[in-house]
C-alpha cells in the first residue's frame, strides 16, 4: 500500500495536561500536514472532539436545501411532498451519524439545528419531529441492535442487572464520557422500561 503524502492528513487527539509535542510523520522523506479538523465519511471531526464545526457545516447545507423547499412551496405543491422531500434531503442532511455527535453538541449547536427543523417546518406546514425525538430514536434503535447481536464488540457494554428489567448503568468520571453514545443508550432503554 502506498500513501500519498499531499492526501495524507495527521490528527492528533491527546488530551493529556503535559503532553509533549508529537514529532511530525514523514513518509519518503516528506511531512505528513498536520490539521485541526478532518473530514471523514461525512462527519466533521476535530482534534478536540468539540461538534461545532460539524454541526455549522450542516446546518450552512441544510439551509441551502430549504430554497429547494421554499420553491416547491412557491409552486403550490401540497404539504405531503414537501414533507417528503424535506425527509429526502434535509433530514438525511441533518441526522448523518447523529448517534455520533449529537449527545456531545453544545446547546447553541442544538439550536441552530432545531432552528433549522422549525424553518423547514413553517415551510411545509405540517409538523416535524423534532431533532431530540430523532436522536432518541436512533440511539435506542442502535442499542437495539447491538444487545441483539451478540459477536458485537460492544455487546458486552450492554449487562442486564440481576433484576432482568434494568441494564447496568456504565460509571462515567467526565461529562464528555456520560454524553457519548454507551452511556446515553443505557439511560435511554432504563427509561424506556
Amino acid at each position: 500500500m502506498l500513501f500519498n503524502t499531499e492526501k495524507t492528513k495527521e490528527l492528533i487527539m491527546d488530551y493529556r495536561r503535559n503532553a509533549d509535542p508529537h514529532p511530525p510523520i514523514c513518509i519518503k522523506g516528506r511531512a505528513v500536514e498536520r490539521v485541526s479538523s478532518f473530514k471523514f465519511l461525512g462527519v466533521h471531526i476535530a482534534e478536540d472532539l468539540i461538534w461545532t464545526t460539524n454541526c455549522s457545516k450542516l446546518v450552512k447545507k441544510a439551509h441551502q436545501r430549504l430554497f429547494f423547499l421554499r420553491t416547491l412551496r412557491k409552486n403550490h405543491l401540497s404539504s405531503d411532498i414537501l414533507v417528503n422531500f424535506y425527509r429526502c434531503t434535509i433530514k438525511i442532511i441533518l441526522t448523518n451519524c447523529i448517534t455520533v455527535w449529537y449527545g456531545s453538541c453544545f446547546a447553541s449547536d442544538w439550536k441552530a439545528l432545531q432552528r433549522v427543523v422549525k424553518t423547514a417546518q413553517r415551510i411545509a406546514g405540517a409538523p416535524l419531529p423534532a431533532i431530540k425525538d430523532i436522536y432518541r430514536k436512533r440511539c435506542l434503535k442502535r442499542a437495539g441492535k447491538i444487545i441483539k447481536d451478540p459477536s458485537t464488540p460492544s455487546h458486552g457494554l450492554f449487562t442486564l442487572l440481576p433484576s432482568g428489567r434494568r441494564y447496568r448503568s456504565l460509571q462515567t468520571k467526565y461529562t464528555r464520557y456520560r454524553n457519548s453514545f454507551f452511556p446515553t443508550a443505557v439511560r435511554l432503554l432504563n427509561s424506556a422500561s
